[in-house]
């Protein structure tokens, strides 16, 4: 490791000192050994809740391995990390972003000014704060920090999705590590890891949990429940498909915990005497979340797929429309377990959602064979495996 850390230069000359006593005095106990330097890991995940959440997972678990560690995430100032880092309790350190123009249009003649600008700030960024390893989940800020760090500092590439980004293959080129969430990335040599996830989710005892979460969310406390969520933003199709549907659910006697996004509003017809409708903007407590519910509605991102499976929650999938497709492939794995359904985006409708979700959600054997299946599914240890190939990568660079 290149930068000593406050202390380090002390500790070093105090047991100096005593090595030469004993020496001197033919104390026939050994000299202690030097102080091994605590590493520090940066960890570059910002923009989506799905880049973020597992660089955090993975700083957990570098912590618990290795409690004398530092973990310092890089972001960008428009980042949802701006609201989550902090909130984790790790340093936040701001650098420009690099997004990829999607057509050829004037800023991509801008591009390599940008990318030069962004990787000397992040340069700046890994001296200052004695980067011992550069950990990277693809996504803006990834690239400024691979290409910042190459030949300086060594690099684990994390992969959560089928298809790659950019990012992450120009990445993976120089890593020392590349790592995958599920088998069949084209980026080569990517050994399957999983995805790092939250303890409070890998550890979730949904049962034991369920009475205190439905009074956290104000929901009937024995009523069937449907947890909707569209991502950390919302997603306007399911939020209109599933809130047109609200009669239906009070019919059947079903209780809805809807998070339709912090930039949406959702207005819900009340049914008194019905189990309630609950809209929320954002769920803070995802680990709460799961337990409450009975069954989920929800896109197929990577993390989420992994959430889902990891807490044993049955689910209706409604991949994004847009993209490469990569989260009807997240998905696949789930359906094809039957642990989950898909619906495509497109024919997601409010009677879909009668004819589909009610008379699932108030089926309990069924409910109950999904959920067994999707315990099957995923790498609950991700987080610890991934954290030990970092720190291995840390102290290869110290010897």
């Amino acid at each position: 490791m290149t930068e000593a850390r406050p202390g380090d230069a002390e500790a070093s000359r105090g047991q100096s000192q005593v090595g030469d006593t004993v020496k001197d005095s033919k104390d026939s106990n050994p000299a202690p050994e030097p102080a091994v330097a605590t590493p520090t890991v940066v960890v570059a995940g910002g923009g989506t809740a799905g880049h973020i959440e597992p660089a955090m997972a993975l700083a957990d678990a570098v912590l618990r391995l290795r409690p004398g560690a530092r973990v310092v995430a890089l972001g960008t100032e428009r980042g949802l990390e701006n609201q989550l880092v902090p909130a984790r309790g790790y340093p936040l350190e701001l650098v420009p972003p690099v997004p990829m123009p999607r057509k050829p249009t004037v800023d991509l003649l801008r591009l390599p000014g940008k990318v030069l600008n962004s990787v000397r700030r992040t340069r700046e960024v890994l001296d200052r704060v004695g980067a011992d390893v550069v950990v990277g989940f693809g996504g803006y800020v990834s690239l400024p920090a691979y290409l910042a760090a190459r030949g300086r500092v060594p690099i684990v590439v994390h992969e959560a999705n089928l298809h790659a980004g950019l990012a992450n293959k120009v990445g993976a080129r120089f890593a020392a590590k590349v790592v995958a969430a599920a088998a069949g990335t084209a980026l080569p040599g990517a050994e399957v890891v999983g995805i790092p996830l939250r303890q409070s989710i890998t550890k979730l005892d949904r049962a034991a949990l369920r009475a205190e979460a439905r009074r956290h969310f104000g929901l009937d406390p024995d009523a069937p429940t449907v947890l909707v969520f569209g991502g950390s933003q919302g997603a306007r199709s399911i939020n209109t498909a599933v809130s047109q549907a609200a009669g239906r659910f009070a019919e059947a006697g079903v209780s809805v915990l809807h998070a339709h996004g912090p930039k949406n509003t959702l207005v819900v017809q009340e049914f008194p005497g019905r189990p309630p409708y609950v809209p929320v903007p954002y769920l803070e407590r995802m680990d709460l979340a799961y337990a409450a519910a009975d069954l989920v509605v929800c896109r197929s991102g990577a993390m989420t797929v992994a959430e889902v499976s990891a807490v044993g929650l049955p689910a209706v999938f409604v991949p994004l429309p847009h993209g490469n497709g990569e989260q009807a492939l997240n998905a696949g794995p789930a359906v094809e377990a039957a642990a989950a359904l898909l619906v495509p985006d497109e024919e997601l409708t409010s009677d879909k959602v009668a004819e589909l979700v009610v008379p699932l959600v108030t089926d309990p054997e069924r409910l109950s064979r999904m959920s067994a299946a999707a315990v099957g599914l995923g790498h609950r240890e991700a987080d610890e495996v991934l954290a030990g190939m970092v720190l291995d990568q840390a102290e290869r660079r110290g010897r």
